[in-house]
């Protein structure tokens, strides 16, 4: 075979998975005026965070019988102070069509759950202040055990402590830990332990099949951990520098 050959032969992508942030814009009324009025306030407060922002535009909870939504519209004014839409959550019809009019991917109405944000620029500082004291470290809390399974969809999260799971956790849950995790069963969702920078937390596990493991914000995604020959047994997770280890218990 020719270098030419072997050449033609190399791939020239390779799909990742990926935990991007991406802001949610969910309408609860469709009127633009009052849209643009209070995206400016918005604005205001946090310029730098409406700066070639990207943007999911959710229709799904707008009440039925609003006025006719004018999505190219709706669009601009967003564009206009710095929102990127990159596509459109949407279950109507005429919503889906309208999107597909303009090329924009379309996706279902989502189960997962969204935390509302505020965006505000931290105020500027003067040039004499007092001392602030500084608050106490927070204590560390018990360790939170679960018991029955957890589903997807669902959040749990140990603040202060370990988490302890001693059922199977389903595809789409999320388990989030200060400290340690412990899954005495199947793991299959997400599993983020030492949250809040804590490099020497560790994920134990009885079954490795998770769509994510996470410690101290280093992670991995299922395309990565199915290559691992520990994949599917009982594990556990630990950082060593900014990579992930995983080996057998």
């Amino acid at each position: 075979m020719s270098q030419a050959d072997l050449l033609d032969q190399d791939p020239v992508f390779q799909l990742k998975g990926s935990m991007l942030a991406i802001t949610v814009m969910e309408l609860a009324h469709y009127d633009l005026e009052r849209l643009d009025r209070q995206l400016d306030e918005k604005v205001a407060q946090a310029p730098n965070f409406f700066q070639n922002t990207p943007l999911v535009m959710a229709l799904d909870k707008l009440p039925d019988g609003a006025l006719a939504l004018d999505l190219p519209a709706l669009l601009d004014v967003c564009r206009r102070h710095g929102l990127r839409t990159l596509a459109v959550r949407a279950s109507r019809a005429e919503h889906i069509a309208a999107a597909d009019a303009l090329d924009i991917p379309v996706l279902p109405p989502s189960g997962a759950r969204e935390r509302p944000i505020d965006p505000v620029e931290p105020t500027a500082r003067k040039k004499v202040e007092k001392p602030v004291e500084k608050p106490p470290e927070p204590t560390v809390q018990p360790t939170r055990v679960i018991t029955t399974p957890v589903r997807g969809g669902q959040q749990i999260y140990a603040p202060g402590g370990d988490l302890v799971v001693l059922a199977a956790v389903s595809p789409g849950a999320e388990l989030l830990a200060d400290g340690n995790i412990h899954v005495y069963g199947p793991m299959r969702g997400r599993a983020l332990a030492g949250i809040k920078g804590d490099a020497k937390a560790r994920i134990f596990c009885q079954q490795l099949a998770a769509e994510l493991v996470s410690v101290a914000g280093q992670y991995k995604v299922a395309e990565d951990l199915r290559r691992d020959p520990l994949w599917g047994q009982q594990v556990q997770v630990s950082l060593s520098g900014d990579v992930l280890n995983i080996t057998r218990l």
